[in-house]
């Protein structure tokens, strides 16, 4: 564990995606092996229990595995030779039958593969518990009246209850985005030196098959050592993830800032303070995750920059792809993690939204105004002439009522009853409650699936 990952991380997947892990992932990809050649006659079966035996990650020295495969070009070479030295301690003749048929590619893709599908269902867990949090923000907050806000400026009003729905909806959508690109990921690699798999003679589709099965992996047509589009398509989807997850955070840091305080991250002893401020209420979780959403593109970028691999087998691209895949999913769990937090904890003033909502005056719902005058002199003039008593509200710091009041042209199509309501922002959020209610009962579909 390195001193930063209680902060960016998520102790679930992190303890997923550890060295000791991708090795035990490596071990368990030689065992599938070695069970899958003796089904299809190829190894004796007694082997494999000499191999099961070997396959504890406990006794090997990840430090000297490093080291060794600093010359070696990768980790498995020095593995599979490990591997093969116990097995022969105990029985020489099954040391012959380590690694039977396989490359170096087979067994480190084959493993990050299994990393990726246990770490990967913490994140989709983790997003399924920060869209259900969105939900039910959404579902108390339905009628909580506050200002829309469009390129950081009020626009119209809308609910805090749609806003919490968008959140949702976004976050079912990333799930389900990851969800897709990993039931295709999931795939065995088995092709040996140069995918035909001759080393495995005529038998070599019969112990892909029987070698997915022992996973729980699909089997793929043909291998894909230098085909890397369904990691590249899950990198993509963790990507965008990290994204919408920043997005919320983004929105989340700055409702709550000092001079806007319609919501905040939850408080306690601790959390969020100041080395010199002692007043000072930080949002650590939305900068945890907006950190996550600056550095993923970049990591994303590499796994797409890495899909133009050579002829067979890659040189560089492949490579680049061991430590950049894991990272993503560490990144993309941390953020998650950070986002459930967030939203199931979050402390919302519901009168401070109120109060901003009618901080302009009435003329944040100028627009409402417009269309009912619009009804009277068309869609353009109306605009014109509320477009000019807005500014003359602000220039003068009055509400726009005052001044539609003192507009005949106003006033003589519409009563003062009827501008009031129409710069009631209760009165002016449109569909905002039958698209909330559409968005729950898609949230609440896509729970189930």
């Amino acid at each position: 564990m390195t001193l930063l990952d209680p902060l960016f991380g998520d102790p679930e997947a992190d303890a997923l995606l550890t060295d000791a892990r991708y090795i035990a992932s490596m071990l368990e990809v030689e065992v599938a092996l070695a069970r899958a050649a003796a089904k299809a006659g190829m190894i004796p079966a007694r082997s494999v229990s000499a191999i099961e035996k070997c396959a504890d990650v406990s006794g090997y020295d990840l430090a000297a595995l490093a080291a060794e495969a600093g010359n070696a070009g990768n980790i498995a070479i020095p593995l599979v030779r490990l591997l093969t030295e116990c097995v022969a301690r105990n029985d020489a003749e099954s040391a012959r039958y380590v690694h039977w048929g396989a490359t170096s590619q087979d067994v480190l893709d084959t493993a990050l593969v299994l990393q990726l599908r246990d770490a990967t269902g913490v994140i989709v867990r983790r997003l399924a518990q920060a869209s259900d949090a969105a939900d039910s923000l959404a579902e108390r907050y339905a009628g909580a009246v506050m200002p829309g806000r469009t390129w950081l400026r009020h626009a119209t009003p809308i609910s805090f209850g749609l806003k919490a729905a968008g959140w949702m909806a976004a976050l079912d959508r990333a799930r389900e985005r990851i969800r897709e690109s990993l039931s295709r990921a999931l795939t065995l690699q088995l092709g040996g030196a140069s995918g035909t798999l001759a080393s495995l003679g005529e038998r070599g589709g019969n112990v892909a098959a029987a070698m997915a099965a022992e996973l729980g992996l699909a089997v793929p047509d043909l291998p894909w050592h230098a085909h890397r589009d369904r990691l590249a398509s899950l990198a993509c989807a963790l990507g965008i993830a990290t994204g919408t997850m920043g997005k919320i955070a983004r929105d989340l840091s700055l409702l709550g800032q000092t001079e806007i305080g319609e919501a905040f991250e939850a408080a306690s002893d601790g959390r969020g303070g100041s080395s010199t401020m002692p007043h000072k209420r930080n949002p650590v979780g939305a900068s945890v995750v907006l950190g996550a959403a600056v550095r993923a593109p970049a990591l994303v970028a590499t796994m797409l920059a890495a899909l133009t691999q050579e002829h067979e087998r890659g040189l560089g691209g492949w490579q680049a792809e061991w430590e950049t895949m894991p990272e993503l999913a560490r990144v993309t769990a941390g953020a998650a993690r950070h986002t459930a937090e967030m939203l199931a904890g979050l402390e919302v003033d519901v009168e401070r939204m109120r109060e901003n909502a009618d901080i302009t005056g009435g003329v944040s719902l100028a627009e409402s105004v417009s269309m009912a005058l619009a009804k009277h002199v068309g869609k353009s003039e109306a605009h014109r002439m509320i477009e000019q008593a807005s500014r003359l509200a602000l220039s003068e710091h009055r509400s726009l009522s005052d001044v539609l009041a003192e507009m005949p042209d106003v006033t003589g199509h519409l009563s003062a009853t009827e501008i009031a309501r129409c710069l009631d922002p209760e009165h002016y959020l449109g569909s905002a409650a039958r698209f909330l209610s559409a968005a729950r009962e898609e949230h609440a579909r896509s729970m189930k699936r």
